[in-house]
Parts: C-alpha cells; structure tokens; sequence
C-alpha cells in the first residue's frame, strides 16, 4: 500500500480540471435521458439523492465483474485488487476534505448510522452524565435530533437547541447564551436539507472550542456543493453520505480527528476490528479499522471514490456558480407567481428553494407536476421541527444540482402555473 503521501500525489497527478459544459455533463447521467408520463423528466429531488453518472455506474459493475472478493483479510489476487480499490476510495475521501490521515476517514452507511455511532460511543465513553446538555439546532435533520434524544433518555441528559429566526437563519446571541460548564457537545447542520440555509459553521466551532466543546458538522448537504476542508474548519467531527454526492447508496463517512477517535470504544464487534480475540479477552485494531467490523459496502465505497474522481474533475467555482445562478433564477421566477411564499430566505443559501402556495397542499403540488414528469419533494423533509416554527404541515421543495439547467426551471414554473390554474 502506497504512502498517504505518495497516493495523493498519484491522485493529483492523474487529474485536470475539465471546461464547465453542462450539454456534456447532462450526457453522463443516463437517468437525465429517460422520459416519466411521457415528458422529459425533470429532476429536482437533489436534496433527497443525486443521481450517478455513468462513470460511477461502470466502476460498481466493475468491481462486481471483474474484482470482486472480500478485502484485508485475503492474499489472493482478486482480494488484493478489491482492497487496492477500496482503500483508494478511501485516500479519495481524506483528499476531498483535506483531512490529515486516511485512518481519520471511516466508512459508514450514511450519514445517519455515522451519527448514531457517536452518539452510542460517546455515551459508553462516559461523555456525557446526568446533568450533560448537547447543543443542536432547530434546523436539524431528525438523523441529528433522534440519536441525541435516546442518548439522553438514556443517562438523563439534555438538548438544548438554537433558534432560527423568520428567514431561516441560527440567531447566533442565543447560541452563545446556551453555552455553559454543562455543555458537552455541539452538533448542528452545515446547510439546511429543508430551507437551504448555510450555517456559520466556521463562526460555531470557535465559539465551542473556546469553550472547550467538541463540535460535530453534518455536511450532508454541504460536501457536493461548497468546498470542504476539515482542517481549516477545525470541526472534530463530520459527517455525510455518498448518495447525495453522485455516489451509491448505503455508503456514507465519518470524519474525527484522532485524538477524538481515539476515546471512543468499538461500535460494533465482528472480523476486521479485532488485533486478537480468545474466550477471555479481544484487543482492537487501530483507526480505521477499529469502528468497521464486518465486511463493509466494498462495491458502494469504491463507487464514492468514483463519484469523488467525478466531482473533482470539474473546478469546484464552476459547480458552486452554476447551482448559484440556478436558485438565484428559480427564486425570481417563483416570487412572479401570486400566493407563492418561500420558506427560507437567508442570506446565504445553497440550491434548495422550499415554498408553500395558498390553498394548495404541497401533496397536490407534488403530484400533479409530476404528471408533467417534473420530481420534486413534498412533506416536512425528516425535519419538522422547522415545520412547526414557521406553523406549516409540509412544504414543497425544488433542490437542485449542477446537471439541472435554466430551462428545467422554466418547465416547473409552468408546472406551478398548471397547479394554480387546476385548483381555481
């Protein structure tokens, strides 16, 4: 196995950075060319998954034809190839956050299990005891509401959460002011799934860190649209999931910096996490490996490295104007539309365009529009708490990516207008 450092500069040698076409990009995601009731689809359900170009495609069934056996373990050759591969996508993942060592990246099946594996270690760890208070957000997905609330209900600890304000923004005084000598952890959401909203996050891990508070990141919305580097955040967790990145379901990362890592006991036990194990007594390996017992998503993990290798073909300033002027340009057309009120107007934002239109159930707008083969999301987005700040029951959302264009916005605009013409 090559050297952290040796593989990078493999990684950077072998990539240049592609002109922005979005007539080319649209051709690498096969979906894109499919009709839905006879219409061209029109896909603007990002924030729920992305879908996966071609390449990503071609490398799982790759590795399913050609590659495919059990890793670490085996001195076979196919073995060999198959570990190579996977722990190539993991070289992959250190590089795009800009982590400082491969054994800080750990493979997970999402986001959610990523969570839910801190919540259940710190709590063994002894991290948090009966007057612990945890800091999130009232933005939060539920992956980052629920894990928390069992882990308080388990040792007699407490959520305390930081309020947003009317346009969907944290109202920072009141994060402050939640700080005290009980605070043990602040985990909170780099950009809303549901509003859009890009938290300060840099701005909330010094506030905690001056305090002494670890901070965990879930990035779950961030990583495919905004450039990460974890060092200069200085969070000492995040977290996302590869499905929402171009990449396979059921694969997902957890970052944490060493010394973070290092506290925390096995999540699970099995083969691959093990140094020795007899009746009496096992020891564990180190980082990674530690935290991944059993065989792992070997095919989704190395069709993240792809998806990366995608990503990172383009300039990332290329990808962040477009999904820009794309909500910039769906935000105009929509505030043209009467009875239309969107939810979510902070000043920072990114690629996702919630609303609500009087006397018309988000359900209604969802399904007729995509009678017209135009995807978006309707419901409360695995995020009712904001549903109940703003006193709504569900919201429709457009969330868009890089391969949407200007045009598919004007074909859901008319959608939108269809809808409006139905109900009167």
């Amino acid at each position: 196995m090559e050297s952290d450092i040796q593989a990078d500069s493999k990684i950077k040698t072998e990539r240049s950075k592609r002109t922005f076409n979005i007539d080319e990009i649209r051709n690498e995601f096969p979906i894109l060319k499919r009709t839905v009731n006879g219409k061209q689809l029109v896909y603007f359900d990002n924030a729920a998954t992305t879908q996966k170009p071609q390449s990503v495609i071609d490398e799982i069934a790759h590795y399913y034809t050609f590659e495919n056996a059990n890793i670490h373990r085996g001195l076979h050759f196919l073995s060999e190839v198959a570990t190579e591969s996977y722990e190539q996508a993991r070289l992959k993942v250190k590089e795009y956050i800009n982590a400082l060592s491969v054994s800080e990246i750990l493979f997970v099946r999402g986001a959610t299990e990523a969570i839910n594996l801190l919540a259940n270690t710190m709590c063994r760890a002894g991290m948090f005891g009966e007057d612990a208070e945890i800091i999130i957000s009232q933005m939060e997905h539920h992956a980052n509401i629920v894990p928390w609330q069992l882990m308080c209900e388990r040792k007699g600890a407490q959520l305390k959460v930081i309020p947003i304000d009317d346009n969907g923004d944290l109202i920072m005084d009141e994060y402050e002011k939640l700080i005290s000598e009980k605070t043990k952890l602040v985990s909170v959401v780099h950009t809303s799934n549901s509003l859009g909203t890009i938290n300060p996050v840099k701005e909330i891990i010094d506030i905690a860190h001056k305090n002494g508070i670890p901070v965990l990141i879930d990035g779950s919305q961030a990583v495919q649209h905004q450039k990460i580097d974890v060092q200069e955040l200085d969070c000492d967790y995040f977290v996302f999931s590869g499905h929402k990145m171009y990449g396979p379901t059921g694969i997902g990362v957890l970052y944490g910096k060493t010394e973070m890592l290092d506290k925390l006991p096995p999540y699970q036990g099995g083969g691959d996490m093990i140094r020795t194990v007899t009746f009496e007594e096992t020891t564990f390996d180190d980082l990674p490996n530690k935290f991944e017992a059993g065989t792992p998503n070997i095919a989704g993990g190395i069709g993240l490295g792809k998806a990366i290798d995608y990503i990172r073909s383009f300039d990332m300033n290329d990808i962040i104007a477009h999904e820009n002027k794309l909500l910039d340009y769906a935000t105009e057309q929509v505030q043209k539309i009467d009875g239309l009120k969107i939810i979510g107007t902070a000043k920072e934002k990114c690629s996702v365009l919630s609303f609500v239109l009087d006397g018309i159930h988000p359900y209604d707008i969802g399904t007729i529009i995509d009678t017209d083969g135009i995807a978006i999301r309707t419901g409360h987005h695995c995020t009712q708490p904001i549903m109940q700040r703003y006193d709504l029951p569900a919201t429709s959302r457009a969330s868009f990516s890089f391969y949407n264009t200007t045009e598919e916005v004007d074909k859901f605009i008319v959608g939108l207008k269809k809808v409006i013409s139905m109900f009167k």
